[in-house]
């Protein structure tokens, strides 16, 4: 993908926000009003492993309930394996594993890139911006009827609809054009919170800046301190 990429040619960096995004330093575009682009959130590496997660141990419930405890508060998220079964296997996976919060012994990842009025992001870097290894990618789901409205849960990727590995953003605001719908191929949604969107209003507000050649990084570091199933 050339110069999309990011992290010796495996980030993408979507343009967002007031001015243009890059792709180590390089201008990929540009938004207007100093609204955020909708081209949409990016992910972090690919690694050797399952390159599809099958189908979700639920642990008996039809919609799994995760809690996502912040440096800032905690979120609860109900997933919708019926309408996303990979994309939930595969969130599950990490959850279960201590991915997200460093119970793997790997590090905590952080939420790295927040833009107020279009989304907040993380799963897949460490506070220095370096990537955690992950399990291989994931086929995309986005055409299952789910909606990138405010306070849904999704997955994030490259360009390549078919890259989603460990990271995901939740919708700050409504956000159609990232709906398969609107602009195919679109951004796959697995669930919704259900408690904390005052968490994520405020990790959104939060100032940000440029870190290690990411833009929209908080200037504060919002950790993932524990990810567990309720």
């Amino acid at each position: 993908m050339g110069s999309r990429w990011l992290i010796a040619s495996v980030l993408f960096l979507s343009a967002c926000g007031p001015t243009a995004g890059t792709s180590l330093g390089v201008p990929i575009g540009d938004t207007s009003g100093g609204a955020p682009d909708t081209s949409a959130p990016d992910t972090g590496p690919a690694d050797a492993g399952p390159a599809d997660a099958g189908q979700p141990d639920v642990g008996g419930s039809a919609e799994p309930l995760v809690r996502i405890t912040t440096d800032m508060g905690f979120i609860t998220v109900k997933l919708n394996p019926d309408k996303a079964p990979k994309s939930v296997a595969n969130f599950l996976a990490y959850v279960d594993e201590g991915f997200y919060d460093g119970g793997d012994g790997k590090g905590q990842t952080v939420f790295h890139r927040v833009i107020k009025g279009f989304m907040v992001q993380g799963g897949g870097l460490l506070e220095d911006m370096s990537p955690k290894a992950t399990h291989g990618a994931i086929a995309i789901e986005s055409d299952n009827g789910l909606k990138n409205l405010r306070g849904t849960i999704a997955m994030a990727r490259t360009n390549d609809p078919n890259s989603a590995t460990s990271q995901f953003y939740i919708n700050h605001v409504d956000n159609g054009g990232l709906d398969y719908a609107t602009k195919p191929p679109g951004y796959t949604v697995f669930g919704e919170v259900t408690e904390g969107l005052d968490v994520v209003d405020a990790i959104a507000a939060v100032k940000t800046g440029t870190k290690n050649n990411f833009k929209d990084v908080p200037a504060q570091t919002i950790a993932i301190t524990s990810v567990k199933r309720l």
